[in-house]
Formats: C-alpha cells, structure tokens, sequence
C-alpha cells in the first residue's frame, strides 16, 4: 500500500502539538514540519520538527509531495482558521483529515477536507461534517445532524437528532443543542449553555436556557 503524504502541521503552540502526537502515534503520519505565520515564529523547532514560515513552505514542502492541516482554534469565530485554510488550498495543498481510531463514525460519513475528530467523540448515523470541523474528546452529534463548514465543538457537547449547526460556529464545552434546533452561521454558544430554540446569526448566547447577549461573536472572539 502506498504511504499517504507527510504532512505539514499549521502552528507552533499546544493545539498543534495535540494535533502532532495524534497523526503520528494514533494515524501512522509522518509530520516534517511545522509552519506559522513569520512574524509569529518565536523559534525554529517545535517537537522536534522545523518551524518555517507560511510565507515560504511550497519551496521547503512542496504541495505536491506533502499535505497540510491546520488546527487553529477559535479566535475571530473560527476566521483565523478558515483564513489560513483557504491560503493553503491556493498555495495547492490538499488539506487532510484526522479521525481517532477511538472515535465512534460511521465509515460512510460525508467528512470534508482539514477535520479532526479526537478520540471518544460520536457522530451518529447520516451525519455530514462540511470543510474544517473540530469535534473534541466526548462530544455527541446527533443522528442526521449538518455541521456546515469552518466549525469548532467543543469536548463534551450533545446535540439532538436533525441538528443543524451553521458555518463558522463554536459550540463551547459541555453545550447541549435541542434536537431539531438549527444554530445560525457565525454563533458562539458558551459552555454549558442548553440552547432550545434557533439562534440568529453573530450571536453569542449563554445560560440555561440560553440567552442572546449583546456583543457579537466576532467581539467575544477577536484577536487582539
């Protein structure tokens, strides 16, 4: 069987580092590099492996002998991430995705491009993950639930049946969504919030039940 494409890991901090030690002791991936921004790299080596910068990876690690994925979290909700997706996909890379062999998904899940589904998570029957979904250790999605592209769900959220989550979402620890809710694009649902009826776009909503707060998501989440 032919060996998939080393990969090159997006960052330089804890997340890409869970990121690392999972494609390469659970996936049998071999990672070459890290990459960041330039003006963000504060040392050339992390685990052990070359930081480069973005700016300069298709002549270290060309696109045609390596793929990329890029598990930025959630500042500017989930834009900072979609962002350097995009950049990677026109610098040509194929950006892969990561399922724990310790996770429960079934084989025929329409899963997209740059996802990673970490170790104890569930995705139920008839479930589609879209482009750049994160679901963390022990979260639930329901049978026939949608989480559209750019995502990020927290560990230990559970969601119904026949949810559907908007594009750019973060779902926060331990957050449960009604079955048959439909959470609009851009929304922060803090954790522990029990959402039971559809959000409007750009809100941040707390609480048990959850409330709409007065700050958008793009305010609660921005990079300063």
């Amino acid at each position: 069987m032919k060996k998939p494409p080393a990969l090159v890991v997006f960052g330089g901090r804890a997340m890409s580092s869970l990121v690392w030690h999972c494609v390469t002791h659970d996936a049998r991936r071999k990672v070459a590099a890290f990459t960041v921004d330039a003006a963000w790299i504060s040392r050339n080596s992390h685990e052990g492996l070359p930081v480069v910068p973005f700016e300069q990876v298709t002549a270290l690690y060309p696109p045609g002998t390596h793929e990329m994925l890029i598990p930025v979290g959630w500042a500017d909700i989930n834009g900072v991430r979609r962002s350097r997706c995009e950049q990677a996909r026109q610098k040509g890379y194929r950006l892969a995705t990561y399922v724990s062999s310790r996770a429960s998904v079934w084989p025929d899940t329409k899963i997209g491009e740059n996802c990673m589904v970490f170790e104890q998570a569930v995705v139920q029957s008839f479930t589609q993950l879209g482009m750049d979904v994160s679901i963390r250790s022990g979260a639930n999605i329901g049978h026939h639930g949608v989480v559209e592209d750019h995502c990020f769900i927290a560990t230990g959220v559970i969601t119904g049946g026949n949810v559907h989550i908007g594009e750019q979402c973060f779902i926060g620890l331990g957050a449960i969504l009604r079955d048959g809710v439909r959470i609009a694009p851009r929304c922060l649902i803090g954790a522990g919030a029990v959402v039971m009826a559809d959000t409007e776009p750009d809100g941040v909503y707390v609480g048990m039940p959850a409330r709409r707060l007065e700050k958008s998501s793009m305010e609660a989440t921005r990079v300063k």
